[in-house]
């Protein structure tokens, strides 16, 4: 990789962040992302930058933290490369991990900076790396000048065509989105002329991973990691009281990941937009756990699929709920708090501006299904909410619900890896879904992103 932006990067504290950036052998890019006055102006941030060779002080003048763009030659091309890292970043991940930096679209210091790239660098075609996501992609593309094609993630979408987008002075940006999880690579000729650009030509090559032959130092690395032992240094939660599971201590990561816990029955998958299969293991395993008429667990798209019949491992429910804030809780929610917190997420993802979207999916609903117009208005989206037996939830009445992965809190629960784990366990000897809370959907009948919906439309 010789570039790179970022969002998932910054779930770590930022002391780690730039650590893994100083140990990056390519250059990360972002252009978006501002170092707060009062950590400017203050000693610590200073002295923890000064620890990293100055990397996270990119320009004291700008405030900016990182490199905004590089320069690239190719075939003899100046070709630029800007980066535009996940612009939410602070509504959707813990701020405490990254208490000095700021983030957001910045639209209107991307318009400078491209101006300033096409008048300093004298480059042939200005192409952006982003994690905006790719409605939030094609909305910028048609309001900033200069950029001639966008490279894509965050909405994991394999798209086989680029999206021509009109900008406001007439030119076009080809926006592209290449999928997730290695399974595509997106590939882009620019048919350069006396240093003009011309044209594009654009393809999604797949990635046939038991075909191809693994990167023997690659390979080599991710072998040693496996005989590495789990010890007393790791820390798995927020909570001091859970950084180490001691039921782990000595053994090899080889062995706790290849643990087998259960054959799956059903075809387990994340990707859903309302729910996922895999899901359903998550949110029944907290039910469980917490003794709770419901669980919520949030609509992340990473995660890779188990087909049934395939023996599902430790490593398996790690690639589906790792990450640095993955501790459980429970809690009470009122009918009415439970529509208006369902209500609020879809507002984040069918809000007809791109640019108030939050992006990820529906949160997944465990003991409960609801009926949802995600064409409708604000505060009118969600109704007939019932519990799996069929009783509908009152205004009034008080609920027992489990999630995980709090943003603004800790919970005081075991860790979602753990907990799922438990639970497959406790089912090894039959996994098979009794039942999958796929929400009932209203006005999207045609919307062919319903392709071969499992839930009901109406």
């Amino acid at each position: 990789v010789d570039i790179m932006t970022g969002h998932w990067e910054f779930t770590y504290h930022e002391n780690e962040v730039l650590k893994n950036i100083n140990a990056f052998k390519g250059e990360f890019l972002a252009q978006n992302i501002r170092i707060k006055e009062d950590s400017l102006f203050g000693d610590e941030y200073l002295d923890m930058v000064d620890q990293h060779n100055g990397t996270g002080l990119y320009s004291e003048d700008e405030a900016r933290a990182f490199k905004p763009y590089t320069v690239k030659i190719v075939n003899g091309e100046r070709i630029a490369v800007v980066g535009q890292a996940f612009p939410r970043t602070a509504n959707a991940n813990p701020q405490s991990n990254f208490p000095d930096w700021s983030f957001g679209l910045r639209e209107d210091a991307l318009q400078e900076l491209v101006d300033g790239i096409r008048e300093k660098e004298k480059v042939a075609a200005i192409v952006m790396i982003s994690h905006n996501g790719m409605d939030v992609d094609i909305k910028m593309a048609s309001r900033i000048n200069g950029i001639d094609a966008i490279f894509g993630g965050h909405t994991h979408d394999g798209i086989a065509k680029t999206t021509p987008v009109k900008t406001p002075e007439g030119g076009v940006c080809h926006v592209t989105n290449a999928g997730s999880n290695g399974k595509f690579v997106g590939v882009m000729d620019l048919d350069i002329v006396k240093g003009k650009l011309k044209g594009v030509d654009y393809k999604l090559l797949p990635v046939f991973s038991n075909v191809l032959a693994a990167d023997a130092e690659v390979q080599t690395f991710i072998d040693h990691l496996y005989t590495k032992k789990y010890d007393e240094n790791i820390i798995e939660s927020r909570n001091p009281d859970r950084y180490v599971n001691k039921d782990r201590l000595g053994k090899t990561y080889g062995e706790i990941l290849n643990e087998e816990l259960a054959v799956a029955e059903d075809t387990l998958y994340r990707r859903g937009n309302f729910m996922g299969t895999w899901d359903q293991i998550i949110v029944n395993s907290l039910r469980e756990e917490h003794d709770t008429q419901i669980a919520m667990s949030a609509g992340v798209r990473w995660g890779t699929s188990v087909l049934a019949g395939e023996m599902i491992t430790m490593e398996r429910v790690m690639d589906e709920t790792s990450m640095t804030y993955g501790e459980t809780y429970k809690s009470e929610v009122t009918g009415a708090a439970m529509k208006d917190i369902l209500e609020g997420i879809c507002e984040n993802l069918f809000q007809k501006d791109p640019y108030l979207q939050s992006g990820g999916d529906m949160v997944r609903l465990g003991g409960m299904d609801y009926t949802c117009e995600p064409n409708g208005k604000f505060g009118s989206r969600i109704s007939d909410m019932r519990l799996d037996d069929g009783t509908p939830l009152e205004a009034s009445k008080t609920y027992t619900v489990a999630g995980w992965a709090q943003v603004e809190a800790v919970g005081e629960g075991r860790l979602m890896w753990d907990v799922a784990a438990d639970y497959l366990r406790n089912h090894k000897s039959s996994t098979k879904l009794k039942k999958v809370n796929h929400p009932k959907l209203k006005g999207v009948k045609n919307n062919p992103g319903i392709e071969a919906y499992p839930g009901e439309l109406a």
